[in-house]
């Protein structure tokens, strides 16, 4: 058995990765965008609108990345699988799938029409309370489309195909702007909504999405070999529940990161109007410039996953490397403006001065855990082409919890250091994560029957 193939060049290594990222990228920036439109929209109906947004969208992205954190092992299987040359394979894993999909589907939905409860139970401020859970309730009935899209997606990006990614995320933004517009402000004899108009943009996008994506399979001849839709598929309890085990621990993953971000959002929700909202335009920008080392990260799990269906250790290892490195450089980056023009950033998002100031200085926060989030959830890409997804889960309850959200909470309300001290919490859950997993996908990648053994127990 082979342990590596003959090695291109770093530049073409390079080239290769960014032609498979790019289409990534501008998809997560432009899906993103819709969330960065929304909070732009709502911030000028006032703050009580945005800390609405603020709020609703944190519950919703907690749920949100639960679902899309399990239908990333499509990506990873359908990439060993692709380079494997078991194609039909692959189309049978994505009927099945579809069929995960829409069982989770229904648990998210009901999660999101209790979101007043927790809202409840932490002491959101009533009048946010309210206004955040008809947001989430219009939210909710796009969360089938939600699962279902992703599904399509994830089998796409694993075939090495993305571009799709790129063009259902630049209609998404397309279609969110004129509906906020008019379901928001209550244009065309329609009621104004104000924060619930974003939510049922957003549904109603997702829904638009989720067709968009299907048609293009059906019609594009690239996916003809996988046979996606050329047959029905009565759900397989052995393939769904291997599918259910392999990206529970990938959904796990993720939502303990992005439950850190949401529990942080929730304990400022609890300071006030105003550092509520001055969290919501750091945390809303740190998050579309994390778009793009996210995109990296889908590349990285395709290329990775691929080189293990050739059974190329060497190939693996190195794809890794590239998109760790890749990311890192963008990291350096991003923090680089954060630094330099914090005021700025804060100014597009609103004109009242207390938020602007209260918001610029936790863009600096942002800024310092930019390496440390790039260097993570690059790690996290490559381990998933591996199949690795049980111990870097176990990491990331170490990482987020028992780190970053128990040192942000005591800072907080122990040191009274306010939107600060949970900052600075987030940055070191960010920061033990980015070692564990690095470390982890250096560790693996020496050996060709760690590997196989990942793999084979996935």
């Amino acid at each position: 058995m082979p342990a590596s193939a003959p090695a291109p060049d770093l530049p073409a290594e390079i080239r290769r990765t960014l032609l498979l990222a790019g289409p990534l990228i501008v998809g997560q920036v432009t899906s993103y965008a819709m969330s960065f439109v929304d909070t732009l929209m709502a911030g000028r109906l006032g703050a009580l609108d945005l800390g609405a947004v603020a709020v609703g969208s944190s519950i919703w992205s907690a749920g949100m990345v639960f679902i899309v954190g399990m239908m990333m092992a499509v990506s990873a299987a359908v990439s060993q699988l692709d380079g494997a040359g078991r194609r039909h394979q692959a189309g049978e894993l994505t009927r099945q799938a579809l069929w995960l999909a829409a069982a989770v589907s229904i648990v998210l939905f009901w999660l999101m029409r209790r979101g007043g409860l927790v809202m409840s139970a932490i002491g959101v401020e009533p009048g946010v309370a309210d206004l955040a859970n008809r947001y989430l309730l219009a939210i909710s009935w796009g969360v089938p489309a939600l699962a279902g899209m992703f599904v399509l997606r994830f089998f796409s990006e694993g075939i090495g195909y993305t571009r799709p990614t790129m063009y259902i995320g630049v209609a998404g933004i397309l279609f969110n702007v004129p509906l906020n517009y008019v379901l928001m402000f209550g244009k065309l004899g329609l009621p104004a909504l104000g924060a619930e108009g974003c939510g049922w943009a957003t549904a109603i996008v997702l829904w638009l999405q989720l067709l968009m994506l299907a048609g293009w399979i059906l019609w594009r001849p690239r996916y003809r070999p996988f046979e996606v839709f050329a047959r029905f598929s009565a759900p397989d309890r052995r393939e769904i529940l291997a599918l259910f085990w392999l990206g529970l621990p990938i959904g796990v993953m993720v939502f303990l990161e992005v439950s850190l971000f949401v529990a942080s959002a929730l304990a400022i929700g609890t300071l006030g109007t105003l550092p509520v909202a001055a969290h919501q335009v750091a945390i809303n920008f740190s998050g579309l410039v994390f778009m793009v080392p996210l995109g990296l990260s889908g590349a990285i799990t395709v290329r990775v996953g691929n080189a293990v269906g050739r059974r190329d250790r060497a190939g693996a290892r190195r794809a890794g490397l590239v998109g760790i490195g890749l990311a890192l450089g963008f990291g350096a980056l991003s923090s680089m403006i954060m630094v330099v023009f914090p005021e700025t950033i804060a100014r597009l998002y609103t004109t009242n001065p207390d938020v602007v100031a209260m918001a610029a200085g936790l863009l600096f926060f942002a800024a310092v855990f930019q390496i440390a989030d790039c260097l993570q959830v690059a790690s996290a890409g490559a381990l998933r082409g591996l199949k690795d997804t049980r111990v870097p889960m176990a990491y990331s309850v170490l990482a987020y919890w028992m780190v970053g959200m128990t040192l942000g909470w005591w800072l907080t309300f122990r040191q009274d250091w306010g939107p600060a001290g949970m900052w600075c919490g987030i940055i070191a859950g960010l920061t033990v994560a980015a070692v564990l997993l690095g470390s982890r996908f250096l560790r693996i990648t020496r050996s060709w029957e760690t590997i196989r053994s990942l793999s084979d127990k996935s």
